[in-house]
């Protein structure tokens, strides 16, 4: 039986031209639901006024917001709404849905309260009860990975739900054309060029060969100053990005905060290992013994572990085409269904005087105080 046909709003703070997980898998999951038949309105910064972040002029954050977004929300008469980020759009969003009733579904795609410790001193702890609030209307918060499940679970969050991640397999294989021959082993990072990436575990780590970074940030200038024998290429897309990840011999991921990084599955199609620490990310990607996380995988594709160069020399003898193979296990059918299931439709509206809506809608409606 075909998918009934919905008008769906997602609303991001983070989006084009931002170059980052959250974008590229919205982009993607947009692609997917319209093939369907769907159609997607992108709420976004580019329909507002911005001034740059603080720190991170790269991110614009919207200015003007009340006003124009409940304009344009009544224009769209949407189904449903998804709200992507925590940012100054995705809390006037959900100020409009619960003003006028209508349920939504919002994403945890980013650690927000370790990245903000990195930058400033404040402390994560302080900062879950701001999110908690945030996410304590959705009918569905959407998680990537048990291990950010099982953390949200423990800070009070509710109404978790399961939503993977995918990969385009079409873009990102093997076998693609090398972009460069540099010494090696060839050591990439792709990815934000920025402090809470923890690029710099990557950089000073002694496995001779050529370190390459892909991306873009705030600490590019200040480490190609640092680091000259760094190959900082600048932010790459399309074939160019896919023959990056083909190009390397291993694909370095040091984040200790990212709450999945889309960025491993994509080497791991291009038959790329990765070296990584043992922390939430990689650890529901490949798995504490490089296996993955599925049980019926036993080949290795990643190494893990505590001290990164060990992590770099166990990845470098791992078999490229095993690495190719557990990537395909990354489907977007499924994320696209997982997202879909969790949305909450918009009902018609009642004929005056009809009784009130059931229990869920009435919670929705109460007062925002707590």
């Amino acid at each position: 039986m075909p998918e009934k046909q919905l008008k769906i709003c997602i609303v991001s703070d983070a989006w084009h031209p931002q170059v980052n997980g959250v974008v590229r898998t919205l982009d993607t999951l947009r692609h997917h639901l319209k093939t369907r038949g769907h159609r997607v309105y992108m709420l976004s910064p580019r329909m507002f006024n911005t001034v740059p972040c603080p720190s991170y002029p790269e991110i614009r954050l919207s200015l003007n917001i009340p006003f124009r977004l409940s304009a344009i929300l009544d224009r769209w008469q949407v189904d449903a709404v998804h709200i992507a980020t925590e940012g100054p759009l995705g809390w006037a969003a959900r100020r409009w849905c619960i003003k006028h009733g209508q349920p939504f579904t919002t994403a945890y795609h980013t650690a927000f309260p370790e990245y903000i410790e990195a930058r400033y001193p404040l402390k994560a702890d302080w900062l879950y009860p701001l999110f908690r609030r945030f996410h304590a209307k959705s009918a569905g918060v959407l998680v990537a990975t048990p291990t950010v499940r099982t953390l949200l679970r423990d800070k009070g969050f509710n109404n978790i739900v399961n939503w993977t991640r995918g990969v385009d397999t079409t873009q990102f294989s093997p076998n693609r054309p090398k972009a460069w021959n540099f010494e090696g082993p060839v050591q990439l990072y792709v990815g934000r060029v920025a402090v809470e990436k923890n690029i710099k575990a990557f950089l000073r780590s002694t496995v001779p060969g050529t370190k390459v970074v892909v991306g873009d940030g705030p600490a590019l200038k200040k480490l190609q100053a640092e680091y000259p024998d760094v190959k900082f290429l600048g932010a790459k897309f399309g074939a160019d990005l896919t023959a990056a990840y083909a190009s390397a011999d291993v694909f370095v991921f040091p984040s200790k905060t990212d709450t999945f990084g889309l960025v491993m599955i994509e080497a791991l199609a291009c038959g790329t290992p990765v070296a990584a620490y043992p922390v939430q990310g990689p650890l529901d990607v490949v798995g504490l013994d490089g296996t993955g996380p599925l049980p019926a995988w036993h080949k290795p594709i990643a190494a893990l572990d505590t001290d990164l160069d060990v992590a770099i020399r166990r990845a470098l003898t791992l078999r490229r085409d095993d690495c190719a193979a557990f990537a395909l296990t990354y489907d977007w059918d499924t994320v696209t269904d997982q997202f879909l299931h969790a949305l909450c439709i918009r009902q018609e509206p009642e004929p005056r005087g009809a009784p009130k809506p059931a229990a869920a809608r009435a919670e929705l409606l109460k007062s925002d105080a707590h």
